[in-house]
């Protein structure tokens, strides 16, 4: 199963405008994302997912129910051109079976699964492998908007029969009823919600053949230029991952991905990104690891890292993070 490493900046964008009435938290919800406020004005600008996960680490220490919000926020024309596609299936059961074929252009943290145990249907979200402290988080967010795409399929509230959710209940348990009007179990063995079976075969309201033909062939396209660009920006941070004490710079690497560094440069900021910032989002991702291991000093991490001196690692993780090496361990 193919899982999104860059994802668009919508969930950025519903972060920042769900703070709106405060403005001035702008700066701290994007810091250490090295997201700025001018990037969300891209139309198709694509971030890495640490880069989002950051986002959402800062803003969850304002808003503990924050994944359940972002996700009665996120609807099924969120999700661009499969959005639409699945909007113009022909039955419910059709538009679920397309929205999980595309895993890259939801740009889902799980392996999503629908199926059918006896006369319930169940939507499930497993197989999470990113921060561990954002695995409660990203498990709300993303059932509350599966949950909000089947009323957007619908055109009118579907009905659930129960939901389950693999961690302990929360102390906000009330405002699951808002996403989850059914009954809930925590400490389950999945993340999952169920509703009748026999919805799955409910046509459409928006349903229509030529325009779902149309949408298909253009999620196919897509979908194939996306995992591609994954695939290829993952070969890139292999090679930089690799060589992190003594990181090839740009024409070395360039040399190793057998193409000129000019062609390099553009191919980075097709994606979103560039060699710097790659480099350092590698960094950051190491010396965060590193520094939750007490036997590893700052000086040690410094010179892991490709860093001259510690100094130079201290500013460094400063302007990635917000907060200095030593904070941030402690």
């Amino acid at each position: 199963m193919l899982h999104a490493h860059l994802t668009t900046l919508h969930v950025v964008a519903q972060i920042l405008e769900l703070f709106t009435e405060r403005p001035e938290l702008s700066e701290a919800l994007l810091a250490g994302s090295g997201i700025a406020p001018a990037d969300l004005q891209g139309g198709d600008s694509r971030i890495t997912r640490t880069q989002e996960l950051q986002v959402c680490t800062n803003a969850l220490a304002l808003r503990a129910d924050l994944g359940l919000e972002l996700g009665r926020r996120l609807h099924v024309s969120s999700y661009g051109l499969l959005g639409y596609a699945a909007l113009s299936s022909a039955t419910f059961g059709d538009a679920w079976r397309l929205l999980l074929q595309y895993p890259a252009l939801l740009g889902t943290y799980f392996k999503l699964d629908l199926s059918v145990e006896g006369e319930l249907a169940w939507i499930s979200a497993a197989e999470y492998r990113d921060a561990p402290a954002l695995e409660r988080f990203n498990v709300e967010m993303c059932l509350a908007s599966l949950r909000l795409i089947g009323d957007d399929l619908l055109g009118q509230p579907l009905p659930l029969a129960a939901a389950q959710f693999g961690h302990a209940q929360p102390a906000y348990v009330e405002h699951y009823a808002a996403s989850f009007a059914c009954a809930l179990q925590f400490g389950a063995a999945r993340n999952a919600f169920a509703f009748p079976a026999e919805w799955l075969q409910r046509r459409l309201p928006l349903a229509d053949p030529v325009t779902h033909q149309e949408m298909l062939a253009r999620c196919r396209k897509q979908n194939s230029e996306f995992t591609t660009r994954q695939a290829w920006l993952q070969r890139v941070r292999a090679e930089l991952a690799s060589h992190l004490a003594e990181p090839p710079g740009l024409e070395a690497l360039a040399q190793q991905m057998h193409c000129s560094p000019r062609s390099l440069r553009r191919h980075l900021q097709e994606l979103g990104t560039h060699y710097q910032e790659l480099l350092d989002e590698l960094r950051f991702e190491r010396a965060k690891t590193l520094l939750s291991q007490e036997d590893w000093p700052i000086c040690r991490i410094a010179e892991e890292l490709g860093f001259s001196e510690s100094a130079s690692f201290r500013h460094a993780f400063q302007r990635w993070s917000g907060v200095a090496p030593s904070r941030f361990r402690a």
